[in-house]
């Protein structure tokens, strides 16, 4: 679990960064569309609450584990989707978006594998 705690936390880091990127770039209008707005914004909220999800699990609670596993899943379909609309939002964004897809992606992979079963 400790890994998927540090893949969420690169998750959240590259998130956070990106808001920081569009608050700075905010009158860049072909940069910083009102969709990147609105979605990095979003984004870094999730990932902050995915992060404490993350670490909630990683102490034992199945509550917060079977939360990770929802949200995860639905983050991943999303970002697919983001990557995968072209004009949607600007390049720069996108490349982003990949790359926390990457981070996700192992999560997703890890903590909904079944154990394996001891006979």
């Amino acid at each position: 679990m400790r890994n998927v705690v540090w893949l969420i936390g690169g998750y959240a880091a590259v998130s956070v960064l990106t808001l920081v990127t569009v608050i700075l770039f905010r009158h860049d209008a072909a940069m910083v569309t009102p969709g990147v707005w609105v979605r990095g914004s979003i984004v870094a909220a999730a990932s902050l609450l995915t992060l404490f999800f993350a670490v909630r699990a990683e102490r034992g609670d199945r509550r917060m584990l079977l939360r990770l596993r929802i949200v995860t899943a639905i983050m991943l379909v999303a970002i697919v989707v983001i990557v995968a609309l072209p004009g949607a939002f600007p390049v720069w964004f996108r490349l982003e978006q990949a790359i926390c897809g990457l981070l996700v992606l192992p999560v997703v992979v890890r903590i909904n594998r079944r154990p394996a079963v001891r006979r």
